[in-house]
């Protein structure tokens, strides 16, 4: 399997793809977190912030919805994407 580039963009585009999100926007906060467990020390591609808004959210409850953006993430993640914090829109 060829590693996946661990990117704000790249997660966007994924999220474009299995969400269809009506808000979105996906944050590289990994240079706030140097020195923390989980940080490569590039102060890229480890720690993410995703705001996001979804029809499929519609009547889930708060635990499902980002349980949909965990699952729509998880290549990331197998390849180092650390911490993901989700605000529901």
């Amino acid at each position: 399997m060829t590693a996946l580039a661990i990117t704000a963009e790249a997660m966007a585009t994924r999220l474009q793809e299995r969400l269809s999100p009506s808000a979105l926007q996906v944050l590289d906060e990994s240079a706030a977190h140097a020195g923390h467990v989980g940080a490569n020390g590039t102060g890229f591609g480890t720690h993410f912030r995703v705001r996001i808004s979804s029809p499929l959210f519609t009547g889930r409850p708060r635990v499902a919805q980002h349980r949909l953006v965990y699952d729509a993430l998880q290549e990331f993640i197998d390849q180092g994407a650390h911490a993901i914090a989700i605000e529901v829109l």
